[in-house]
């Protein structure tokens, strides 16, 4: 099952700002491994969750990115998400922290 759009794309952390998770973000380096987790099922507004190495909630995917990122990923897309880019704390928070990330489809049979 490939994902419905791309296969490889970068975008924003969106959310950074809330609780401790600018602290969360400024933690990590360009490269750093990312854990993406979706929304569970029946969500109405879907959103994937970027989380630090170790679990740390660093903020979520742009909304129209979740939307369809979110269910595929619950049918069985799996994602690897790495730092691109860290701005300073001077940069807009919905700016500050892109990452890569890459979608790898099920095996076929599943999903």
């Amino acid at each position: 099952m490939s994902p419905p759009y791309h296969d490889h794309f970068r975008t924003p952390v969106h959310g950074t700002v809330f609780a401790r998770r600018a602290d969360a973000a400024h933690r990590l380096n360009e490269g750093d491994r990312l854990i993406l987790v979706p929304d569970p099922p029946g969500t109405d507004d879907p959103n994937v969750w970027v989380h630090a190495p170790g679990g740390d909630v660093v903020g979520h995917l742009p909304a129209d990115i979740g939307a369809w990122l979110a269910p595929w990923m619950l049918e069985g897309g799996c994602c690897r998400a790495e730092v691109a880019k860290i701005g300073s704390r001077e940069v807009e928070s919905w700016r500050r922290l892109l990452i890569d990330v890459r979608c790898v489809p099920a095996p076929s049979g599943e999903g």
